[in-house]
């Protein structure tokens, strides 16, 4: 049966871009304003402190993994005090080479890995809608063992390096998603995935969502009444089953639509729909443009 985390994950589509090495030493701090992005960071050695808006501040750790789904503006700092220098990453693009800050001589107290995500998606906010404001993992033998491999290589100047080191983000997001699905996530799939009677319906859900999906037949697979079938799916997925089939439902057709050659009533018909004008007119309203605007625009 399909695996929902893994057909959203692959719907994204992600692609690590930007990544880079950042020292410090001595008395040292960046302020960097809001960016929008998703991105990412892993302590490679040492420690120092972030300050992420809205939240109170942590050591970070060697081993640490930080993603920041849509990264507000944040303070990475040595323990020392010092007046942050700000940077706005929408306007300075990322250096090829690492970056020291504080003490420019002698070892650093602190090495990191830190970069963006892009992803190929027309659904990027989709990455948003599963994870906290910010996820700070540790202690994740999986994750810490990827972050080792990530500082080898970034340390390591050899023939196809960036092309490496993009696909062991990849692999950091995807643990870090998975990781999270086994913790206190907020309301969500992941939310969803960890409660036993919901995980069961969204992975009918996910391996048939052109299925003839009703509530009732939703709560059957439960084991539920329909009424606490939905005011559990709500609480802990945060949306009406209904509508959440149907956010599933947009995005696969936004995917479907992007791939030349197919015609818009079988894309209808692999959505749920039985006539492309019914598919048109949910598409229309759920996106604000037409299927086929929206296939060219995207083209």
């Amino acid at each position: 049966m399909s695996d929902p985390l893994t057909e959203i994950i692959a719907l994204l589509k992600p692609r690590a871009v930007g990544s880079k090495l950042i020292s410090g030493a001595g008395a040292w701090a960046v302020q960097y304003l809001d960016f929008g992005l998703p991105s990412f960071c892993t302590v490679v050695e040492g420690s120092c402190r972030l300050q992420v808006e809205g939240h109170p501040a942590v050591t970070l750790e060697a081993g640490d993994f930080i993603l920041l789904p849509n990264t507000p503006g944040f303070v990475l700092s040595g323990f020392q005090p010092a007046t942050p220098q700000v940077i706005d990453p929408k306007l300075v693009p990322p250096p090829n080479l690492e970056v020291r800050h504080g003490d420019q001589g002698g070892p650093p107290d602190v090495q990191l890995l830190g970069g963006f995500f892009e992803f190929e998606s027309p659904d990027p906010d989709l990455l948003a809608a599963l994870l906290p404001a910010i996820l700070h993992l540790r202690g994740i033998e999986q994750l810490s063992t990827v972050v080792r491999l990530v500082g080898r290589e970034a340390k390591s100047g050899q023939p196809g390096r960036d092309l490496i080191l993009e696909r062991l983000v990849e692999i950091l997001l995807i643990e870090a998603l998975r990781t999270c699905q086994n913790l206190e996530a907020p309301p969500g799939l992941l939310r969803g995935l960890g409660e036993e009677r919901l995980a069961t319906v969204l992975r009918q859900i996910h391996h048939e969502p052109a299925g003839t999906w009703t509530l009732k037949r939703m709560a059957n697979v439960a084991a539920l009444s329909r009424s606490a079938f939905c005011d559990l799916f709500a609480q802990t997925v945060g949306v009406p089953p209904m509508k959440y089939l149907l956010i599933l439902r947009m995005a696969l057709a936004k995917s479907l639509l992007r791939e030349r050659g197919r015609k818009l009533d079988e894309v209808a018909h692999l959505v749920g729909y039985v006539s492309a004008s019914t598919f048109s007119i949910a598409f229309s309203r759920h996106v604000g443009r037409s299927p086929g605007r929206f296939a060219r625009d995207t083209a």
